[in-house]
């Protein structure tokens, strides 16, 4: 009894340290410096047996490999000059309206999340949304905060467009096509709902007159990188439909636009690595580990019993609002890593409820999702100061509601689509 309270606290203590320091960062050092040595004490341990180890490795093996794969086709793209296109258009949709600025920033942002993931948003998008506010003359926050929210919201449709999704992906048993279907009417409900408070919340600096000089650049869309991304999105649905996992279709795009890139001398192999992000990957197996020793030393019996059965309304909404506390406590990863499995004997729309929590709820704090914590170093690098209080007032003026909209639409969705 005494040992297994030992594993138990040392699997837990590993998990914390683990959060705080992706949090915190300490001396700047990549999430994996902190990972691999509490996930490797974790193993060596007992806490979780061997053959756990190669079972949770042999689950997000793929998963890792199709985020590898995404980070490096959205650099690509970057590299293309997509993004920069995209600040164009916002510049010569909005004009000298701000409120235009916004709705095209919401547009952009959830297309952008939904195909190329939530990191492109925050990555690629939000120094463009700066940049384009600076050149309008109107203040940039509401629209960077928008970029913030919706690489989290607008994460919902596909199963690509998130991390947290290509985990709970397996644990639905649908196809992507099926997936992106039954998500399709929350995702538009969320998204909708952030639109609403947005425009209200921001009035006054949306209502400030800009200072336009009126000049615009013609936008020169790289129509190579927009017919990878969309040839990409394709084989994504024809390669679930066929029982080939999605990473491979992932691979292709990437592939095709490395092999363009390279062939022009516009890259190097060594820029190709380190887009994929590798000690980020290592951190999200390592955090996969530690999360796997967690539930098996205790935790998963306790959520066990707080996780609602069935698919009715109110054990989707009590689903999703569990999935949303969790992740603002251990964040959204380790939330559905925990949740996804036991929420599937429920079937998909209960796990679909947990993707609507751990995705909407993020934005309720800062550390309730990695991407988050890195659109706030953004934010900083750009010299604009993000006020806690503010923040957190917005998080409950649209968490709630989104999630109850979304929930309330998945609901709907699941009756139309008889799942």
């Amino acid at each position: 009894m005494i040992e297994v309270m030992l594993l138990e606290s040392l699997s837990v203590a590993a998990l914390v340290v683990i959060l705080v320091c992706a949090v915190v960062r300490p001396f700047g050092w990549p999430e994996a410096v902190f990972a691999v040595p509490a996930a490797g004490l974790v193993i060596v341990t007992g806490a979780i047996p061997l053959d756990d180890v190669s079972e949770e490795a042999t689950r997000l093996g793929p998963v890792i490999g199709f985020l590898a794969a995404v980070l490096v086709l959205a650099k690509l793209c970057d590299d293309e000059g997509l993004f920069r296109a995209c600040g164009t258009w916002m510049a010569s949709w909005a004009r000298h309206r701000p409120r235009r600025l916004l709705g095209a920033v919401f547009a952009l942002a959830s297309v952008v999340t939904a195909a190329l993931s939530l990191d492109a948003t925050v990555v690629l998008l939000t120094p463009v949304v700066f940049a384009t506010a600076t050149r309008m003359g109107t203040p940039a926050k509401p629209h960077a905060y928008a970029c913030a929210h919706l690489s989290n919201t607008a994460s919902l449709l596909l199963p690509v467009s998130n991390l947290t999704n290509l985990l709970a992906f397996t644990a639905t048993g649908l196809t992507f096509t099926r997936f992106a279907l039954l998500m399709l009417l929350p995702w538009v409900a969320a998204i909708a709902v952030e639109y609403v408070v947005f425009r209200r919340f921001f009035a006054a600096d949306l209502d400030a007159p800009t200072e336009d000089d009126g000049a615009r650049e013609p936008a020169q869309l790289p129509l190579f990188a927009l017919v990878t991304v969309a040839g990409t999105l394709v084989g994504f649905a024809v390669a679930s439909a066929v029982g080939v996992d999605p990473a491979w279709a992932a691979a292709a795009g990437a592939a095709v636009m490395a092999g363009r890139a390279l062939a022009r001398r516009h890259t190097t192999p060594a820029a190709i690595a380190r887009s994929a992000s590798l000690p980020f990957l290592a951190f999200v197996l390592c955090l996969g580990i530690v999360v796997r020793g967690v539930l098996d030393n205790g935790l998963g019996d306790a959520l066990g019993h707080a996780l609602p059965d069935g698919s009715s309304l109110p054990a989707l909404l009590g689903t999703a609002a569990l999935a949303a506390v969790l992740a603002n406590l251990i964040n959204n990863l380790p939330a559905v890593l925990a949740l996804a499995p036991l929420a599937a004997p429920s079937g998909p729309g209960a796990v679909l409820a947990v993707l609507l929590g751990v995705n909407i709820g993020p934005n309720l704090t800062y550390a309730g999702s990695l991407a988050t914590l890195l659109w706030r170093r953004i934010t900083h690098h750009h010299e604009h100061d993000v006020q806690l209080k503010e923040f957190t007032l917005l998080g409950v003026l649209t968490v709630p509601l989104a999630l109850f909209v979304s929930t309330l639409a998945l609901w709907v969705s699941l009756r139309i689509s008889g799942t």
